[in-house]
């Protein structure tokens, strides 16, 4: 865009679409799975999310529990032209919030259901990892009254929320952090140094294994996803510009399977893993690039991605996997850009020689802007087609016409 250009909104594209504000820029969040219900397509919609901070060093940082309600689609019009102001206030998106007071910026925060209780694991800049048990925290704000009473609580207390347990033993911060989909409690923590420790859980509590896989070492692990379909398969990306395939059945020292050298260009920030089509998994890095690799064919030679996107200008940080649809992901990058894709879309020959809108891949859906420098984006696996993304100018809760 030239100088004093803005952006305008085409609400015609979009079915879903609102922001909101926490204060404080949450860089990493994840969205709580809740009784509402699956395959939500009626408005208004309520979601639970919890998020992180990322604070000045002067302010203190939280790990946030939130609720959004009245989320209305673009669709739905008053009811009558007489509304009261008071009316039309009842129906706008509100959201309450349970804060967490927490040691050191949020690098990462990812939640799980274990034995109908709700936790969430946050990577601390400060090099510890922190469980929490947030059932206080979504209890609260499902009731106004108990919201009160919890927030009355924090301001007397500065330490009044606990976490259940915490681990010291990664050699520096990190970033990497997944829960196992196929083995409830099962998590894997990923470092700046290119230690990857295992945890499980046991008897109320969490065993870590102190032997690292750590054959991305001394580079940092940036990402890490559990395999959807075998519980003892994991991946992670580095910057070392390496994809590798781990088998945690076997020691550190032999448990990497499969490697991809050269992934990229650049350091590999963030990969995913198809829950429908487990073959494949997506990664985005540095270099801007978006590649999707078929593990049948994984770590043969450097060029064994099946696709190839060039579309961000930036470098990507954050990719996801659609929850249903085998062939339809997004991402987004500091281009300030969240593109969705569909890699079931075929070019059209006999229009190719017409195409009027440059050289974009058929493959893109939809290009999502209006945030500045996005940095984590997350399909809601109960509301088809949502999605939800944070940047440093907040968050984003939108659908698109296109999924």
């Amino acid at each position: 865009m030239e100088k004093g250009e803005e952006l305008t909104v085409d609400m015609s594209a979009y079915r879903l679409l609102h922001k909101a504000q926490t204060g404080s820029p949450c860089l990493s969040f994840d969205v709580i799975l809740d009784d509402l219900g699956s395959s939500r397509e009626t408005y208004p919609m309520t979601m639970y999310l919890v998020a992180g901070t990322q604070a000045p060093r002067t302010h203190i940082n939280n790990l946030i529990v939130m609720k959004m309600t009245n989320l209305t689609g673009n669709n739905e019009t008053k009811e009558s032209d007489d509304e009261s102001d008071d009316e039309d206030e009842e129906k706008m998106p509100k959201m309450s919030v349970a804060s967490i007071k927490h040691q050191g910026c949020v690098n990462r925060v990812r939640c799980t259901q274990l034995s109908g209780k709700t936790f969430a694991a946050s990577w601390s800049e400060l090099g510890r990892i922190n469980l929490w048990n947030l059932d206080e925290q979504l209890k609260a704000i499902n009731n106004p009254t108990l919201l009160s009473a919890y927030n009355k609580k924090l301001e007397k207390q500065d330490d009044c929320v606990k976490p259940i347990f915490t681990f010291k033993g990664h050699s520096s911060e990190g970033y990497g952090i997944d829960w196992c989909k196929t083995e409830q409690g099962v998590l894997a923590t990923g470092d700046c140094k290119g230690n990857i420790h295992i945890w499980k859980p046991s008897n109320a509590t969490w065993n870590v294994d102190q032997r690292p896989y750590n054959s991305h070492a001394p580079q940092s692990v940036e990402d890490i996803q559990w395999s959807p379909s075998e519980k003892n398969i994991l991946a992670s990306c580095s910057v070392d510009k390496s994809i590798k395939i781990w088998d945690t059945r076997v020691s550190p020292q032999t448990a990497c399977k499969l490697t991809a050298v050269d992934a990229h260009d650049a350091d590999v920030n963030v990969i995913s893993w198809n829950p429908r089509e487990s073959r494949f998994i997506v990664s985005g890095g540095d270099d801007g690039v978006v590649k999707v690799w078929d593990l049948r064919q994984f770590g043969k030679n450097n060029d064994s991605a099946v696709a190839i996107f060039k579309q961000h200008t930036a470098p990507v940080t954050t990719v996801e996997w659609h929850p249903d649809e085998g062939t339809v992901f997004a991402t987004g990058g500091s281009d300030d850009q969240i593109a969705q894709w569909d890699l079931s879309v075929e070019p059209d020959q006999d229009n190719e020689k017409d195409n009027d809108i440059g050289d974009l891949p058929p493959q893109l859906l939809f290009i999502h802007q209006g945030q500045s420098d996005v940095k984590e984006l997350h399909w809601h696996p109960q509301c088809p087609g949502v999605m939800i993304s944070t940047a440093h100018s907040g968050f984003n809760v939108f659908r698109t016409i296109s999924v």
